[in-house]
């Protein structure tokens, strides 16, 4: 039993008076005369647009965003009446990126270093770190290296590492966001628990409102151009009559999902055959054996996968690789679109595909890959190089040499296409998780690649960016181009009429 110092922090009030929060280089502001006041204890669902500063608000009440030197700040923020800054351990962030978070190499050791920060003795440490562990549902040894861990997985030693140091404000940050269905209830029951024990206030930031529509007792509205859309509660505010959030982009509940037309699938472009696949050690290993104990260590390796996959890709088909967090639904992803090699079986990229290049797609240099796969990886942050968003989109086109003028319209067009025009000239790395995921599928699109392979790509997406998604895929489609997606969205799956690739489905593994 924790004594009281060292226990559960007080539920904390949070009061924001006319605060706006600018990033250093960007003209616009992230959030601008925003005003609330809430009280210990009550549980907020925060709701808007994509990119219209949810993110940026939790930062802000976490104490994280920076000094003048990160960006500019007006009016103020209060965690239980002190500075963000000032109210360490008071408040617990849960980042929209999980990678942000792993710090240590092994499981027990993340989820135990905020408690370790916060002085927390080390008799009550462990006990902590076990019981939060447990109630995210990570079943892992406490020394699991966290590389291993899947995105999913990542997502829920982030909050048990949350969970682990009690605060008085839980702040999350889209925390189901690429968990599989069954994930996504243990964590919300798991975070459910928490708030029963300790009383803590919760303030959520998440796209989908069905999961925690039964949890919260407040809904906050942020509104694009700063302030307050709509507060009140849940089903006052939900019922929409205005129609207000519809047209903001906010999901409703019961709002019906679109289903795709048919299209006629072409020529076949990718066939696997007992493919087995994997990354890490394994392909270490492999590298540095000869032909034979590499053949050896092949089959060693892939007795231990979930699957050996059997696909066809063709022209104007669209595959979702769908399973639970650990199946492995990202390594299958990148090992189609030619970024790892198969460990076993056959991977043969056809000749719509692969035109004069190899037919082993880990074959191909990057050059090759351009105009054949565009992948796109589960973190946006992992493939960005360039300074601002214009360049990151240019850059495949300037290494296929095409004239300016014709990358100066690509490129508009995907600004405009994809609601970034904006924040062309912003740095990537400044814009919101929602706006990262459209620039990442749009820096594949670029080079008009024929097989688009997509991680996760409806991830921080609002009603209106989802659905322009869906449409450009659809369009995609029509086009004779194919699209292969792993993703925990149902309805996104069911709106590009994608078959389904069912990956693990008893057991989780590293992917």
């Amino acid at each position: 039993m924790d004594d009281g110092r060292h226990g559960p922090s007080a539920p904390a009030a949070v009061r924001v008076d006319d605060w706006g929060w600018r990033y250093s280089g960007r003209n616009a502001w992230a959030v601008r005369g925003l005003s609330l006041s809430i009280q210990p204890g009550e549980r907020v669902l925060l709701l808007g647009a994509s990119g219209a500063g949810k993110s940026t608000v939790l930062a802000g009440l976490a104490g994280v965003l920076g000094g003048d030197d990160d960006g500019e700040a007006t009016g103020s923020l209060t965690v239980g009446g002190r500075r963000p800054v000032d109210a360490r351990g008071a408040s617990g962030l849960l980042l929209q990126d999980p990678d942000s978070q792993v710090i240590l190499a092994r499981v027990g050791d993340d989820v135990a270093f905020a408690c370790e920060n916060l002085a927390v003795p080390r008799e009550q440490i462990w006990p902590r770190v076990l019981d939060a562990l447990d109630a995210v549902r990570l079943r892992v040894p406490l020394d699991h290296p966290t590389w291993q861990l899947s995105g999913g997985q990542k997502q829920r030693l982030a909050l048990a590492g949350l969970l682990a140091m009690r605060p008085g404000l839980l702040l999350l940050d889209e925390p189901t966001a690429n968990l599989d269905p069954e994930g996504v209830i243990e964590v919300r029951e798991a975070v459910a628990s928490v708030i029963a024990a300790t009383g803590a206030t919760l303030i959520v930031v998440e796209h989908r409102v069905s999961v925690w529509r039964g949890l919260v007792d407040r809904v906050i509205v942020l509104a694009a151009d700063g302030g307050v859309l709509a507060d009140g509660p849940p089903d006052a505010v939900l019922a929409d009559a205005s129609n207000e959030l519809r047209r903001a982009g906010v999901w409703l509940p019961d709002e019906p999902v679109p289903v795709a037309s048919e299209v006629a699938v072409g020529a076949p472009l990718l066939t696997a055959e007992a493919l087995a696949f994997g990354r890490g050690p394994a392909i270490a290993r492999r590298a540095k054996r000869g032909s034979r104990r590499a053949a050896r260590s092949q089959a060693q390796d892939a007795a231990a996968l979930p699957d050996r996959v059997d696909a066809r890709i063709h022209e104007g088909s669209a595959l979702a690789l769908v399973g639970r967090n650990g199946a492995g639904k990202s390594t299958l992803a990148l090992t189609l679109g030619g970024l790892l090699p198969p460990l076993g079986g056959v991977l043969r990229a056809e000749q719509a595909l692969a035109g004069d290049a190899a037919s082993e797609p880990s074959a191909w240099r990057s050059r090759d890959l351009l105009t054949r796969v565009g992948s796109v990886f589960q973190n946006p942050e992992h493939q960005f190089v360039a300074s601002t968003v214009r360049d990151e989109l240019a850059i495949g086109l300037r290494a296929m040499h095409e004239p300016n003028d014709a990358i100066s319209a690509r490129v508009d067009e995907l600004l405009d296409r994809l609601a970034l025009a904006p924040f062309a000239d912003a740095n990537p790395f400044t814009l919101s998780g929602g706006q990262k995921r459209r620039l990442s599928v749009a820096t594949a699109l670029a080079t008009r690649p024929t097989l688009l392979v997509l991680d996760e790509p409806t991830f921080g997406q609002d009603a209106n960016t989802w659905a322009g998604l869906v449409e450009m895929i659809a369009e995609l489609r029509a086009d004779g181009r194919a699209v292969v997606a792993a993703t925990h969205d149902e309805e996104f799956v069911t709106a590009i009429g994608a078959g389904r690739l069912l990956l693990g489905a008893s057991s989780e593994v590293a992917a």
